[in-house]
């Protein structure tokens, strides 16, 4: 997050794209999220993997689609524990974060290369929280 940094001038240009960030519990993954929706004021939706389904991501996105039209605002799908969603959950969010109905920001304590699924990894940039 330094000056000048790839994340950093993303969010000053307000040019993002999805974004997965993984690391260790207490790293600041959730406060990351929100800082950058507060920055960018975009519209924050956050959901646990743990607690949230196919059922949720729809009502989501119905959400997201809802602020876009009324008041022409950006949605970031904040995802908790991405890595818990099963591979059906994920295929659920792909063709939203693919036409930009959402940002989708995954957090994750488990590396994304080997825990999400490859489709949504590659439409994401990952970085790692230490």
């Amino acid at each position: 997050m330094g000056p000048g940094r790839l994340l950093r001038r993303a969010i000053q240009a307000d040019q993002l794209g999805s974004l997965i960030f993984y690391g260790p519990p207490g790293t600041g993954k959730t406060t990351l999220a929100q800082v950058i929706a507060n920055t960018t004021k975009a519209h924050f939706i956050a959901l646990n993997a743990v607690l949230s389904g196919v059922k949720e991501i729809r009502e989501a996105i119905a959400e997201a689609q809802e602020r876009a039209k009324l008041y022409e605002q950006r949605t970031i799908l904040f995802v908790d524990e991405v890595h818990r969603f099963n591979k059906a959950q994920q295929d659920a969010l792909l063709p939203w974060v693919e036409n930009g109905t959402v940002i989708f920001i995954g957090a994750t304590t488990e590396n994304p290369y080997f825990e999400v699924n490859k489709a949504l990894v590659s439409r994401s940039r990952i970085f790692q929280l230490t």
